[in-house]
């Protein structure tokens, strides 16, 4: 887009619009764009953001990697705890590999989702659990983007505060541009933008939300400049990217299906080191702007003080979980990439997480919504 390009203009939705949209995705969808609260959506990781975390510290039982698998246990049912709604990308996904683990584990396997605080209120409720495997939680990047929009005079530590056990699985997302923005490919976005800053919008699922920080760090690293957009989830952004009120999002492959579908937005490039099988003409963000992937991912982790043996049991159950082909087959189509990293996999993940996190989020003046 060149300098005298106007910005897109602010049309209305039309009628029709809901016809071809989702119902999931009308039925999350919020009024107009945020102004601050709500984390209705699987990808938004910051918005209503009290004072995070907080979790009681305790010390992580790091003893006996080798550990031999505790077969007695569990001898009741165990609960998955995410900080996500129902209905959306990651509570389908957690009930699908609970439903496979029941079988693995020999007893069932309970989703509970606790809402709140960017996911901080779940976070805290399996930290403060009873160390005995029954309590679980299914985490995501939230962990570590938590701790860098909220350094406070005692920031507490995920990686210390609870127990990484397995890694589970991953989602990209397709950078979408509304079919007026002339730009067809990654490079020939940033060039527009660098020639006309702050002249395209981009939206997020909140501020502070992976996708957020994702387009954050690709400006950053770009040297260009977007006028930023925050909703309150992905479903008013969709809405606002298919009615030309934005210009560019940063969406799951599964959210953006019908706008590709249609026409009304291309995707120019996805967030993850690596093309997907089921998109293979879509090109990595890596291919041209190395350093700036990244997906949403999910890991397995436990209370600080299980045993080992419940641990080691733990891990296998999810290993066997995440190795049936079926499993992989059927959430591919969705985008969906099933994970094999182990304990240290994970810890060195959310590591990572942080320490990036922390930079972008310093150097492009990120607050909490």
């Amino acid at each position: 887009m060149a300098a005298s390009s106007p910005r897109l203009p602010r049309r209305h939705l039309v009628a029709a619009l809901s016809a071809t949209l989702p119902v999931s995705l009308l039925a999350r969808a919020a009024p107009a764009r945020e102004a601050a609260a709500g984390c209705p959506d699987s990808n938004c990781a910051a918005s209503n953001r009290a004072d995070p975390a907080r979790l009681d510290s305790g010390s992580v039982d790091r003893s006996a990697p080798g550990a031999a698998p505790d077969r007695a246990w569990p001898t009741r049912p165990v609960t998955l705890t995410i900080g996500y709604a129902p209905g959306g990308l990651t509570d389908v996904m957690v009930r699908l590999i609970a439903e496979r683990l029941s079988r693995e584990l020999g007893q069932p396997v309970v989703v509970e989702n606790r809402t709140g605080a960017a996911t901080a209120l779940a976070n805290t409720a399996v930290a403060n659990a009873r160390p005995d495997g029954q309590t679980l939680l299914i985490g995501t990047n939230s962990l570590a983007i938590n701790l860098a929009l909220t350094p406070g005079a005692t920031p507490r530590d995920p990686l210390r505060e609870l127990v990484p056990v397995r890694e589970v699985y991953h989602t990209p997302f397709l950078l979408l541009v509304h079919r007026d923005i002339p730009a067809r490919t990654l490079p020939g976005l940033i060039e527009a933008a660098r020639r006309a800053p702050d002249a395209i919008d981009y939206g997020s699922s909140g501020s502070g939300s992976v996708n957020h920080l994702l387009t954050a760090l690709l400006l950053q690293r770009a040297g260009a400049r977007m006028n930023h957009v925050p909703y309150r989830g992905a479903a008013p952004a969709l809405l606002d990217l298919r009615a030309g009120r934005i210009g560019v999002f940063y969406a799951t492959p599964l959210d953006a299906r019908p706008l590709l579908a249609e026409g009304s937005a291309r995707a120019v490039a996805i967030s993850s080191p690596e093309r997907l099988d089921s998109l293979p003409d879509v090109p990595s963000v890596a291919e041209t702007h190395p350093g700036c992937e990244g997906v949403l991912w999910q890991g397995l982790f436990a209370p600080p003080g299980t045993p080992a043996p419940v641990l080691a049991r733990l891990d296998e159950a999810v290993r066997l979980v995440l190795a049936q082909p079926d499993l992989a087959a059927r959430v591919a189509s969705e985008g969906v990439v099933l994970m094999r990293g182990d304990a240290d996999a994970l810890r060195e993940r959310l590591r990572g997480d942080i320490a990036l996190w922390a930079r972008v989020v310093r150097d492009a003046g990120i607050q909490p919504g």
